[in-house]
Formats: C-alpha cells, structure tokens, sequence
C-alpha cells in the first residue's frame, strides 16, 4: 500500500558529503512522521533523524551539527545531508515513515524503506 524508495548513499571519503533522498507513495492520507534510522553490521538499528508533521525534529547526539533532515511535503519525500561524514557513520541507511491511509481513519501504520549502504572510508 505504501512504498518508501531511498536513494544517494554510496562510498565517501572521511570529512565528505552525501545526500539521502526517500519518496513516498501509495494510499496516503497524511504523513504524520518521517525519519532516518541506521545500522551498522552487528549493532542495533538506531534513530538518526525525523521530522513530524508538527515541525518537531530530533537527532541523535552523534549526527547533531553535521546532518539535517528536511521534507518536502508536495513529493511526499525526505532528505538527510549528511557532512563531515565519519567512518563510523558507515551503516545501512533506514527511511521510516507513520501514516494514515486512504479510507483507514485514524489508525497510524509503519512504513520502511529497503535501505541504502553508505560507507565513509578513505
């Protein structure tokens, strides 16, 4: 019902930049929540960013002053540029997304992305 397509992420040198993008489609009423999240191999997935459709934004510690996450509510679609990236910002990248579908009220359901490698290595 509800597709999240992730691209940008790719192999960069320490210090570089790289541009993640997801769009959204499907039967959607109303994106309530987009983020980011990440895992790197044999550790947990964590939250890197998100944003709510009630303008609250929040990053973990580690990504705070070098990674911003934006929306654009017209294309249904999150960005998150990613700075002076570091080696162990290396991990797959997750998009997540909370909506309320067409014709399903009030009732949130949880979307993720297939998720895009990004490696930062010199």
């Amino acid at each position: 019902q509800v597709q999240l397509l992730e691209s940008g992420g790719g192999l960069v040198q320490p210090g570089g930049s790289l541009r993640l993008s997801c769009a959204a489609s499907g039967s959607i009423f109303r994106i309530n929540v987009m983020g980011w999240y990440r895992q790197a191999p044999g550790k947990q997935r964590e939250l890197v960013a998100v944003d709510t459709s009630g303008g609250t934004i929040n990053y973990s510690d580690s990504v705070k002053g070098r990674f911003t996450i934006s929306r654009d509510n017209a294309k249904k679609t999150v960005y998150l540029q990613m700075r002076s990236l570091k080696p162990e910002d290396t991990a797959v990248y997750y998009c997540n997304s909370k909506v309320l579908l067409t014709g399903r009220g009030l009732s949130e359901y949880d979307y993720w992305g297939q998720g895009t490698q990004v490696t930062v290595s010199s």
